[in-house]
């Protein structure tokens, strides 16, 4: 079952993968967006406003909510956007998707998160992100699904830990990991959690008012993710950790910082996403192997400086690069 969606925040990082996931899905799309695009599905307009959202949406059967503002203007925009999305979906019957994060969790969380894990946030943002559910559980005649997922993969250079932090070096030769190698992180490649999200999309009218779906992509020790990304690129690589303390002194005077470094137990304290439920709605759903989903992502930009020759273990990666520097490239 498909129809018409739009996506808010389409030029974003999720909203990008979205709209590729929802066309290939039979859906037709549009988003809305902030500032001018060539993008012919493009509607410029404010989410913060809820008389644009609702026209912007008057004709939808289903609005996905990819927006995620800065970390310091959570507190601010955080409900403004989700008083207008529930406001649109109000008025226009649309149903609404969300992209999760495990916030919600807190720093006491198990290694294993479930649907029914209790929620104990203990960062500002955890309890914004309790809140913003809530609003949605709650609101009467909005059918709402949530996805929940851990830090993205993906082949986009759009600042995320992936491609600002962990691979920034790796066409050096260095990586550098933000907590003790021991210990499992949740992973999703983006594409493959936009996919999922579009099929549960089909499947909407067989779900509660309210649903609560985990992907579990992939669920990695550091020392996993490292060698992972190694075998990929065909190299050795060195490994550096990141210096919290020196994030939080940072913090003191750099609003951003300070909300990163607020995030650090999310790096300490070991969490896998069970999908078992979301396995359950969509049986035939299947994951992009790992080795798939990191050449995909390190083509470009993490391995440009990596040596090409024709004795080179990376060749086929090198490869990929240069035909995509043929056609322009990507960010």
């Amino acid at each position: 079952m498909s129809g018409n969606v739009i996506i808010l925040g389409g030029k974003g990082r999720f909203g990008r993968a979205a709209m590729a996931a929802y066309q290939q899905a039979g859906w037709r799309v549009r988003s809305l967006v902030r500032s001018v695009a060539e993008d012919p599905r493009h509607v410029i307009g404010d989410a913060l406003d809820g008389d644009t959202v609702i026209m912007a949406t008057k004709d939808c059967d289903l609005i996905i909510n990819a927006l995620n503002p800065p970390y310091p203007l959570w507190r601010r925009e955080l409900p403004r956007l989700t008083r207008s999305v529930i406001a649109a979906a109000r008025a226009t019957g649309a149903a609404v998707m969300l992209p999760g994060n495990v916030y919600n969790y807190g720093a006491g969380m198990p290694e294993n998160l479930r649907e029914h894990t209790l929620y104990l946030p203990t960062t500002r943002k955890g309890r914004l992100s309790v809140e913003m559910e809530a609003a949605y559980a709650q609101a009467d005649g909005v059918r709402t699904i949530v996805l929940r997922a851990g830090d993205f993969i993906e082949r986009e250079t759009t600042g995320n830990w992936f491609d600002s932090q962990i691979t920034k070096n790796l066409a050096k030769g260095r990586m550098m990991y933000p907590s003790p190698l021991d210990r499992v992180h949740a992973w999703a490649y983006l594409p493959d959690m936009a996919r999922a999200m579009a099929a549960l999309a089909g499947k909407r009218d067989d779900f509660s008012r309210f649903e609560d779906f985990g992907f579990p992509g992939y669920s990695l020790t550091g020392q996993a993710l490292i060698d992972a990304i190694g075998r990929v690129a065909g190299r050795e690589l060195g490994i550096k950790s990141l210096p919290w303390p020196l994030l939080r002194l940072l913090g003191l005077v750099m609003p951003q910082m300070r909300e990163v470094a607020e995030m650090a137990y999310l790096w300490h304290t070991p969490h896998a996403i069970d999908g078992t439920k979301m396995a359950a709605a969509l049986p035939n759903f299947q994951l992009t192997p790992l080795t798939a989903a990191l050449n995909d992502a390190l083509t470009g930009a993490n391995l440009q400086a990596a040596p090409c020759g024709p004795a080179s273990r990376n060749a086929a990666m090198c490869s990929a690069f240069r035909k995509q520097s043929r056609s322009g490239g990507s960010l």
